[in-house]
């Protein structure tokens, strides 16, 4: 028999939708937002029902009948740090969605996944949450006891184009040990160790390399001299970090073709930022080498930025005496999604449960 899945992926802009029947896409579209619609909610929470009406309405415009679905998924949000893995939107994950620690749209993703499944009385799911934490627990050390480590990073893709590469192969993603490297407006790499994620670069708090719009790590004397000097308010020096550096911080843009472009007209600068980028991220590999103390079955490159040939080619040339690069454009988190919900459906894997954390403890 086969299965009928909705994936939704709320971003920023826009909410992404697509139904899968198995592993073969039947619609798929996106919802774009206007700035004026967003900035009509005061919190992240408050575009729950609305946004959920849209995809509703989406679906109906389009003639899908939500009564033929078998599972419903969702973008897994900023909840309290979890393994790996696919989880029904129980009780306590649906609180911690609405009261996420940081707002973001991929809140929304399990909470509109759960409304939908309800009214047509089928399951509600997550998967791999960019909170994943499987980190190992020297990893999480840093040089202040006050300042440690964690874990957010691109998990729902990483781990989606991992199990690919194992599928590809004929191995299973638990056997293998692997770094991969998300480029994308953020870029995180990680080491996978037998399908575990025991160390990763944190794009979302400005660790590992710099990236089109991230300013990744930075020297710290400097930055608190910067934090300090008056030039700019805690927002403002929050967004030089994770919103307005990086790329735009050096050339005025995010766009790599737009920089590429420059790059064929003899832009020096442009050259020089741009591989310095692409440096960072090979360098941030090598790290991850040394977390699986160099025993690499692959490296895998994935996210927007891959697609550029000339970037992964500089890369691979850094790292490929640590082990076989491969090359996985794009960042399909629908498909992702989709895979999940299947995979639990089929009987492949099992979900786990989400629980509150003791928060006193």
């Amino acid at each position: 028999m086969s299965y009928i899945i909705l994936a939704i992926n709320p971003g920023s802009t826009s909410t992404k939708i697509a139904v899968y029947e198995d592993t073969q896409p039947v619609l798929s579209l996106a919802i774009d937002h206007s700035a004026a619609e967003i900035a009509a909610f005061a919190t992240i929470g408050d575009q729950f029902e609305w946004r959920k009406d849209l995809v509703l309405e989406s679906l109906r415009k389009r003639g899908f009948d939500i009564g033929t679905l078998s599972a419903v998924i969702g973008r897994g949000g900023l909840v309290h740090p979890v393994e790996g893995g696919v989880y029904e939107v129980n009780d306590a994950l649906h609180d911690d969605l609405l009261h996420a620690r940081r707002q973001h749209a991929s809140n929304l993703g399990g909470l509109i996944a759960q409304e939908i499944a309800a009214e047509v009385g089928v399951k509600a799911y997550i998967a791999d949450p960019v909170v994943v934490d499987e980190m190992i627990p020297y990893a999480r050390i840093s040089g202040l006891p006050q300042l440690p480590r964690e874990s957010v990073f691109h998990a729902l893709n990483q781990k989606a184009i991992a199990r690919r590469y194992a599928r590809e192969t004929g191995r299973k993603y638990e056997e293998l040990n692997l770094i991969v490297s998300h480029m994308g407006g953020g870029i995180t790499v990680s080491a996978h160790r037998q399908g575990r994620v025991i160390d990763t670069s944190n794009a979302l708090n400005g660790a590992g390399p710099f990236s089109p719009e991230r300013a990744g790590t930075l020297p710290p004397g400097p930055l608190i001299d910067l934090c300090f000097s008056g030039e700019y308010t805690r927002e403002e020096l929050q967004k030089l970090i994770n919103g307005r550096g990086g790329l735009l911080a050096h050339l005025g843009t995010t766009s790599v073709p737009e920089i590429l472009r420059r790059i064929d007209n003899n832009d020096l600068q442009a050259m020089l930022v741009l591989r310095a980028m692409c440096y960072n991220v090979a360098k941030e590999i090598g790290a991850m080498a040394i977390a699986l103390k160099g025993k690499a079955d692959a490296i895998l490159l994935t996210g927007g930025i891959a697609h550029n040939k000339r970037l992964t080619d500089f890369i691979a040339a850094h790292v490929d005496f640590i082990a076989p690069v491969f090359v996985y454009p794009g960042e399909n988190e629908l498909e992702a999604l989709a895979r999940n919900a299947l995979a639990v459906l089929r009987g492949d894997c099992e979900t786990k449960t989400y629980y509150k954390a003791d928060i006193t403890a």
